[in-house]
Order: structure tokens, then C-alpha cells, then sequence
């Protein structure tokens, strides 16, 4: 079902040669979708045209799940396995696909193909799957047939909260374009900054109080002003799209539903530090999003809010889409930088941040899709009405991301500092079945979990940081007191297994054998002093390991340990 054609790719090639190996992920991209697969032949013709080593042209194919060197069959479907699909039956679906497709499997090219698949953002809709890259929500009755035909309908996020701030356009199933936008004070702020100073702009960002929204909690203020400072030109203005934290999907609707919010904080963000040029990174799985964000940029570029002395000032500024290929390392700001740069996505040793040495070694401003699409909402409410929301320490509204055993699994919006309890009892209507609360991880893979005991601690940055239990990027996925939570344990070590990069020891290793032990601990067989090495294994990981993969790969299986210790020890030994 490819979209394009051999000649279209020739097409294709030549109009990517000029860019060179910035332009690899998008020439691979097209060689798939041309051909189903990169042969060979094509990845060698894709070096010559770019001026990229063979060599290196397999290094960038083989580092990222979704690009194929083989034949894959016409129709190939990815099943998530991650935990919040777990609770809701994927294994079970991947079975049934499976074992309705065997018959249709034959030769080197299987008409079907299916593989399971890390977290496709598909939370809310769990079990989550992708037909040809295209959202479809999946139940074991269905046939992979129907599943096929399910893309034609895009899934239905619900959507809802406290207050509609960043999500007063959202959850109506439908893109907001640019004429709607533009009737809901849509590109107002970005006219208003026009108005005044970069420097006024940033300070405006600081005194807001706001922090990055992807996990890391940088104030954002603080990170324009020092890109803003930076020596060197070009600057850039980065976009990371890349959110495959397992329970994350809050950028996906921001970018599904309102694609313009996020254009106009990078157009603010790039005025206010001199950027010229910008770049959305969107991760493989979410070729919806990619396509409506692709139109949103075009739609932008006809009607003057992106290109040259835009709106007759002298601030010029465009921007480029790239998709990434699979994998979740690259969510990394220095890794996403290599994979815009046509490299394998290695994290980069950090000092230098990215502020001073950032995309092709400029200063770069990267921040994620919430956090851009808050700088809008500032500017128009101005810093001290919008520090009037959350608490004196996490100002602002928060999306969290609300998924697993409870009754209306969706995106919430909220002020920081509301406790646990309403997110999960009143806006998510409380546990499914009536089964009791058990646990919630919070912050996802790389997150911690809560207990009953944590239920009305607040939602905020501080709040949460008193427990040990970190805020991300507001994932919430919830267990109740049915589950085992061995199984989530297992899956976690597995997911950070397979999505190490490898480039450090600490994490190559140390995720592996964190895997193995988990394996016996599933099996209810741990080996006497595995709790050692577990220990061991996850804390040498935090301290040792080069990026925040690794730095957080055990974070959820340590808070685990403290709250269930008995779940990880052979029962003689724990008695």
C-alpha cells in the first residue's frame, strides 16, 4: 500500500540531493514507501545522490525499527505491548492476528505481516494497533481485515478537564485550520511579540514561571535567554515531536487536533532568540500527526505567518519536518539532533548543551510540543494571569496523559497541584469494574509508581518531588488490584532492553541484566541475591549512564522495590 511510485522516488531523490545527508531520513522514507523495503541497490543510489557512505547509509537503516531491508508483505500490522495495552488484551489480539494471517503467510513475501511494537501513542485507545503506520483500535474479535478498514476512521480521544486552555480546540475530532485559528485569536500573541523586544518576549517567558513540559522541567525562559546570548549564527528553533514515552499521547492530539498552536510558539520562541529556521521532529509511529502538521506548515507558508519579512517586519523564519524511523532514544534532545543531521540517533556527551552547541553545532532551542504550544497562551494572558493557575512552584495548566484500568481513559487538562484522586476518580470516572486501586505509574517507563497512599498527594512538580515520584511528561497509567504488577515490571525492563541506544556500557548492559532478572522475577523464581544485583544493576545505570535513557531506566523497578519488596524475593528468603 505504498503511497508512492519508483518514479515519484526518482523524483523524490533529486530534489533531496542538494540538502545532502541532512536529507537521509526523509530519502529513506521515500525509498519505502516506493518500494515496501530499502534494498541494496536503493540504499547504495540513496549514498551516491546524498554524499553518504554505504556503510553508513546501512548504520542509519539498521539503528531504526521501522525502515526494512527485506520484503515485509503489502499489509503490516505493529501491535503495542506496552503496559497499558497489556492490561487491555494485546497479547491476546496479537495472538488472534496471527494465528488469522498464518495461512495467508507464504513465499519471502507474506501478503501479512504482523510484529508487536513499544508504545504507539495509542494509550487511550489500548489495544492499541497500526495498520500501514495508521491508527486502529483494535479487540480480539476483529479480523485483520477489519482492522485495515478501522483506519479509514481516525480514533477518538476524549478530551476534557478543569480548564480548556490549551485544549479549547481539541477533542472535537476534527484539525483546526488556519482560518478557524485565526478566529479563536490564533496567531494574535505572535503579532502582539512583533510588537516588542525579543528580550521583552523572554523575560515575559520567565516571569511566567513556565517549564519544559516534556519531562526535564527546565525553566524555558532561561533557556531562550541563553540561546539568545549564544554567539554563532544560525540559530535554530527545534520542535521534539518524539514523545514514545509508554503512556504518552497528549503532543499527538495537540498536533492532530490544533497544529497551528504549536507553529505559532516556535515562530515566538524564534523571534525572541533569532532563529531563521526550525524543525519539527515527529516520531515514526504518528504519520497522522506528520500529515497534519506537513498541511498545518503549508497552509501557513501560503498565508504569510511563515517565510520572508513576515507581516512586513524583518523577521524571517521557515520550517522543516522531519519523521523519525523507531526508535525512543532519539526523544533525547542531542539524539534527535543527530537524526536531523542524517546520523544514528546517539545521544552526545552533555556539557555542551544545546543552547550554545545545538543542531549542526549552533545554538539550538529545543523544547516539546505542550511546552511550545503554552507560549501563545502566555503571551495573550499576559505572565501574572497565567501564574494565577497551579501553585507559586509549578505555575500553569498541565495535559496528563490518563490510561490503564480506569473508566474514561483520556487527556485531561488541569491546573498543577491538583491531587491524584480527581484526575483518576472524577475526571476519569473512577476504576473500571469496581476493582480497588492499586498502583499508578506515573511519568511513564522512566517514571515511579504511586500507591493508595499517594492518591491525594498533589499533581505538581514539588508536590510529587516530596514522595520520590517524579512528574515527566504527565503520564499516568493505572493498576488495579486484579493485576500483577510483576508483568508491568517485566515489560518496562523489556522496553528499556530494546530501546538502548548501546552507546554507553552502563546502559547496554546494565538494561539487559536488569531484563534477565526481571525475566525470573515474572516467573515468580528469582535467584537468591538478585535483589542485590537488581539494586546493583539499577542505581550503577542512574549514576554511571551518558543520557537520561539510561539515567531513568530502573527508576520505575527501584520505586517498585520499596513498595512491593516481597514481589522480587525468592518467599523463603523474604520470610
Amino acid at each position: 500500500m505504498s503511497q508512492s511510485t519508483p518514479s515519484s522516488f526518482e523524483s523524490t531523490l533529486s530534489s533531496l540531493a542538494p540538502h545532502g545527508r541532512t536529507a537521509l531520513l526523509p530519502a529513506l522514507h521515500a525509498a519505502q514507501e516506493a518500494f515496501g523495503y530499502i534494498s541494496d541497490q536503493v540504499a547504495a543510489q540513496i549514498g551516491r545522490a546524498l554524499g553518504v557512505p554505504l556503510a553508513e547509509v546501512f548504520g542509519v537503516i539498521e539503528f531504526y525499527t521501522l525502515f526494512h531491508r527485506q520484503p515485509v508483505g503489502e499489509v503490516f500490522l505493529h501491535v503495542c505491548n506496552d503496559p497499558a495495552c497489556a492490561l487491555a488484551g494485546a497479547d491476546t489480539v496479537f495472538k488472534q492476528i496471527v494465528f488469522q494471517t498464518a495461512e495467508a503467510v507464504s513465499g519471502e513475501a507474506p501478503a501479512v505481516r504482523v510484529e508487536k511494537s513499544a508504545c504507539l501513542g495509542l494509550c487511550d485507545h489500548a489495544p492499541a494497533v497500526l495498520v500501514q503506520s495508521l491508527p486502529a483500535k483494535a479487540s480480539p474479535a476483529q479480523t485483520w481485515q477489519e482492522l485495515v478498514a478501522a483506519t479509514a476512521t481516525r480514533p477518538l480521544t476524549y478530551v476534557d478537564g478543569d480548564v480548556r486552555l490549551l485544549t479549547a480546540l481539541c477533542g472535537r475530532h476534527t484539525t483546526v485550520r488556519l482560518e478557524e485559528y485565526r478566529q479563536n485569536q490564533g496567531y494574535q500573541a505572535f503579532e502582539q511579540a512583533l510588537k516588542q523586544s525579543p528580550a521583552a518576549i523572554i523575560e515575559t517567558i520567565k516571569q511566567s514561571g513556565l517549564v519544559g513540559r516534556g519531562g526535564a522541567a527546565f525553566p524555558t525562559g532561561l533557556k531562550w535567554e541563553s540561546a539568545a546570548r549564544a554567539p554563532g549564527t544560525p540559530k535554530y528553533v527545534v520542535c521534539n515531536a518524539d514523545e514514545a514515552e509508554p503512556g504518552a499521547f497528549k503532543d499527538r492530539v495537540l498536533m492532530e487536533d490544533n497544529p497551528h498552536a504549536i507553529l505559532e510558539g516556535m515562530l515566538i520562541a524564534a523571534y525572541a532568540i533569532g532563529a531563521s529556521k526550525g524543525y519539527i521532529y515527529i516520531r515514526g509511529e504518528y504519520l497522522l500527526p506528520y500529515r497534519v502538521m506537513t498541511a498545518a506548515v503549508e497552509e501557513a507558508q501560503a498565508g504569510g505567518w511563515l517565510g520572508e519579512r513576515i507581516l512586513g517586519s524583518d523577521f524571517s523564519f521557515e520550517i522543516e519536518i522531519r519523521r523519525g524511523a523507531g526508535a525512543y532514544i532519539c526523544g533525547e534532545e542531542t539524539a534527535l539532533f543527530e537524526s536531523i543531521e542524517g546520523k544514528r540517533g546517539f545521544p552526545r556527551l552533555k556539557p555542551p548543551f544545546p543552547t550554545t552547541h545545538g543542531l549542526f553545532g549552533k545554538p539550538t532551542v529545543i523544547n516539546n510540543v505542550e511546552t511550545l504550544a503554552n507560549v501563545p497562551l502566555i503571551l495573550r494572558m499576559g505572565a501574572e494571569a497565567y501564574r494565577q493557575l497551579g501553585t507559586p512552584q509549578s505555575p500553569g495548566p498541565k495535559l496528563f496523559c490518563l490510561s490503564g484500568d480506569v473508566n474514561r481513559p483520556g487527556l485531561y487538562e488541569v491546573p498543577l497541584g491538583v491531587p491524584l484522586r480527581h484526575l483518576i476518580e472524577d475526571l476519569g470516572q473512577g476504576m473500571r469494574h469496581g476493582h480497588p486501586f492499586q498502583a499508578a505509574l506515573i511519568g511513564g517507563a522512566a517514571g515511579a509508581f504511586a500507591t493508595p497512599e499517594h492518591l491525594d498527594v498533589p499533581l505538581s512538580f514539588e508536590g510529587l518531588r516530596q514522595v520520590g515520584i517524579p512528574l515527566g511528561a504527565g503520564v499516568i497509567t493505572v493498576f488495579n488490584a486484579q493485576r500483577d504488577l510483576r508483568d508491568a515490571f517485566y515489560r518496562l525492563a523489556r522496553f528499556f532492553a530494546e530501546e538502548s541506544c548501546g552507546k554507553c556500557y552502563p546502559c547496554q548492559m546494565g538494561t539487559q541484566r536488569q531484563l534477565e532478572i526481571m525475566e525470573r522475577v515474572l516467573q515468580g523464581k528469582p535467584l537468591p541475591g538478585d535483589w542485590e544485583r537488581l539494586q546493583d544493576v539499577g542505581w550503577t545505570m542512574t549514576d554511571a549512564s551518558i543520557c537520561g535513557l539510561g539515567q531513568t531506566a530502573a527508576s520505575a523497578i527501584l520505586s517498585a522495590m520499596q513498595h512491593w519488596p516481597d514481589l522480587f524475593r525468592p518467599p523463603a528468603e523474604y520470610q
